[in-house]
């Protein structure tokens, strides 16, 4: 592994911790070292705070010594004024010497303006170092920019012989706990770093689910529910002001604490998404039953988180059945978790 790989690794690292809170922005990892000796790095704050390399120059006590220094970046820095000025600039002003990139970024006012900035300032400048690492860990900011669409996790738990309920028999009968506190509290993990959480319409009618991070310290994702839902359900758990929550209707309805999207068909998948692309939502965490999970199966996802649990229960409601081979397998508690990708 040659240094400037060994410091691209620790930008990866960094940008890890920055994942959920920096959506819909990417999360950025950087590196500045003097003379073989890291004197300052940093990774993208809360959306609408400092980016990573202001960070990392802001750690920098010496910066006298930004002249001579170079500057790892896991992806390009950025050429316009959003929340924040922009990065390359910064950089040149800074009149560091050397900039390593690990990718370019696809979003369309950067996409290869913060490299020809840094050059055009005479500032020497690598780009592709471990680029499929720093691509894979924004992934999500990649898909949407470069799909237009959000990008996709469809996660369920099912029993070991194939089941994600038992069939209810009085309609207040709470769903089944297939899952251990392990499994659960890795999913509120999961929510804090996802923009959004789905379901449709009919989970939160039979669960009343709360759809929060509220195990896990971290931001709560917005909730989205699919399906017209009827004026008499306004004490519902989603409607309790607790998160942001969306919902996408065929028909305009005025509940508490939420917002509805109109869309000429709720079926229509491809609608659907382009209602969510246009609110800029990066991410989305599908929960739900089978029907939505098939739906999105059928249509789009990248990735699937499938817990399976070593309860059995012989009869219930079935989970949708994969005709693909996971590419991971792990133990989570008692349970076993299996992800697929589809990227």
């Amino acid at each position: 592994m040659t240094i400037d790989e060994q410091y691209m690794l620790r930008c990866l690292e960094l940008a890890q911790l920055g994942i959920g809170p920096a959506a819909p922005n990417p999360s950025v990892g950087c590196v500045i070292v003097h003379n073989g000796q890291v004197i300052g790095e940093g990774y993208t704050s809360a959306f609408g705070g400092p980016h990573a390399e202001v960070n990392a120059i802001n750690a920098v006590q010496n910066k006298e010594l930004l002249p001579d220094s170079t500057v790892y970046v896991s992806l390009e820095p950025c050429t316009h004024f959003g929340k924040t000025p922009p990065c390359a600039d910064l950089l040149v002003a800074s009149d560091v010497k050397r900039v390593v990139i690990g990718c370019q970024d696809p979003f369309a006012k950067v996409n290869g303006a913060g490299i020809e900035r840094l050059k055009n300032a005479g500032i020497d400048v690598s780009v592709g170092v471990l680029e499929e690492a720093c691509k894979e860990i924004n992934r999500r900011f990649f898909t949407f920019h470069e799909k237009k669409r959000p990008y996709i996790i469809l996660k369920w738990a099912e029993t070991e012989d194939g089941f994600v309920d038992h069939i209810r028999s009085e309609k207040k009968q709470k769903p089944l706990k297939i899952t251990g506190k392990t499994s659960s509290a890795l999913v509120h993990k999961w929510r804090t770093e996802e923009a959004s959480i789905l379901v449709g319409k009919n989970t939160v009618l039979a669960d009343d689910p709360a759809l929060t991070s509220r195990h896990y310290k971290g931001k709560n994702p917005i909730r989205i529910v699919l399906g017209s839902i009827e004026n008499e359900n306004q004490n519902l758990h989603i409607f309790d002001g607790t998160a942001e929550t969306l919902i996408i209707t065929e028909n305009r309805h005025d509940f508490p604490n939420s917002e509805t999207i109109v869309v000429d068909d709720t079926k229509h998948f491809d609608a659907v998404l382009d209602a969510l692309y246009d609110r800029n939502i990066l991410s989305i965490l599908v929960e739900g039953g089978p029907t939505i999970h098939q739906w999105f199966y059928e249509n789009a996802y990248d990735e699937i988180r499938k817990f399976v649990s070593p309860m059995k229960i012989n009869s219930g409601i079935p989970a949708i059945r994969l005709e693909i081979e996971p590419n991971e397998v792990q133990k989570v508690g008692n349970d076993h978790l299996y992800v697929y990708h589809n990227r």
